[in-house]
């Protein structure tokens, strides 16, 4: 088998395309065929050096889908054939998140997936949504069930509910497609117009990101929305609860443009607005959002695919650390597989 890995240090040009022996399961495991990865900020920020120290070799990539090539023996979970996708937080299979199921994380605390075959326990694989191919479903493990994780576990949305999320990547794709699933309205407030533009074809409110938009997204809103996902962090974290009605909440979910915020407490405070993080969400979130989407029959944006070489793998990093992805960026392991439903 092969893989992308970091042998010698963590840096975009030290990725590699490397050969290992392929992994046996063994009691509850499986050995999944990788047959798409999608790439996440997350994946961007480790390979520059600056999420932790990981031990080396290290291969990086934490959202997956493939088949199930073998089975370890005692597994109930999966057979042979079964398309599915890799749970992210292997070990947080429901409830909220706590010490013991969290600290695991595919591609960093936890062995990466940007590789042709990946052995890991049956608890962690999760039923691919029937009607995606391998590369869109590869997009579902962090984005997907982040948006699933804060507008419906945690946020508890309701139809007719307003939600706003900042940008146009793949989170805030997925928190407009989860918003109208649930019946709620969504507004996005980004820069680009070519790109507000198809948030609007696809049905939410688009704000230019210009002057004091949290005043136009509370007159778009009456007031304040009742959930405002923030995917960029920093100080646009305050914006973010000047945009939300009082009583609302702001889902932190992502650091684009800085892990330090400053806020102004006496406004939070008189707005009583919660601000709460998430960071991917449980197993049972996970299988709630492939139901979801199997029923609606909802596609996840792909910006696009690029192959399975060390080169090819480089180009999809330089092309997220661009910025301007509408929606998920893929890694096809398998061309003319991948793209199979």
């Amino acid at each position: 088998m092969q893989a992308i890995a970091f042998p010698h240090q963590l840096a975009l040009d030290d990725l590699s395309l490397v050969d290992r022996p392929v992994p046996s399961p063994g009691p509850h495991e499986v050995v999944v065929r990788i047959l798409a990865v999608s790439l996440n900020y997350r994946d961007l920020v480790i390979a520059r050096g600056r999420y932790g120290a990981y031990p080396l070799p290290f291969t990086p990539g934490s959202d997956a889908a493939g088949a199930v090539a073998q089975v370890g023996p005692g597994v109930t979970r999966a057979a042979v054939g079964d398309r599915v996708c890799l749970h992210y937080v292997p070990d947080w299979i429901d409830g909220p998140p706590r010490a013991e199921v969290a600290a695991r994380r595919l591609g960093g605390t936890a062995p990466g997936v940007l590789a042709t075959y990946v052995c890991i326990d049956e608890r962690a694989v999760v039923r691919a949504p029937a009607h995606l191919t391998a590369i869109e479903a590869s997009t579902l493990p962090i984005a997907g069930v982040t948006a699933w994780q804060a507008l419906i576990a945690d946020g508890g949305l309701r139809p007719g509910d307003t939600v706003a999320v900042s940008g146009t990547g793949g989170v805030s794709l997925f928190v407009v497609q989860v918003a109208r699933l649930a019946g709620a309205r969504a507004i996005v407030v980004g820069r680009d117009p070519v790109r507000l533009a198809r948030v609007a074809a696809m049905g939410a409110i688009a704000i230019a990101a210009e002057g004091d938009w949290a005043a136009r997204v509370r007159d778009a809103s009456a007031g304040g929305v009742d959930l405002f996902v923030d995917v960029v962090g920093g100080d646009a974290l305050a914006r973010s609860i000047a945009a939300t009605r009082v009583g609302g909440t702001v889902a932190a979910v992502g650091f684009v443009t800085g892990t330090a915020a400053t806020v102004d407490l006496l406004e939070m405070i008189r707005r009583t607005v919660t601000v709460r993080a998430a960071s991917g969400g449980s197993r049972a979130s996970f299988e709630a959002l492939v139901r979801a989407l199997e029923v609606a029959d909802v596609h996840p944006v792909v910006d696009r695919v690029f192959g399975f070489s060390a080169a090819e793998v480089r180009a999809a990093y330089a092309h997220l650390a661009d910025g301007r992805p509408f929606g998920k960026i893929v890694i096809d392991l398998a061309p003319g597989l991948g793209g199979a439903s």
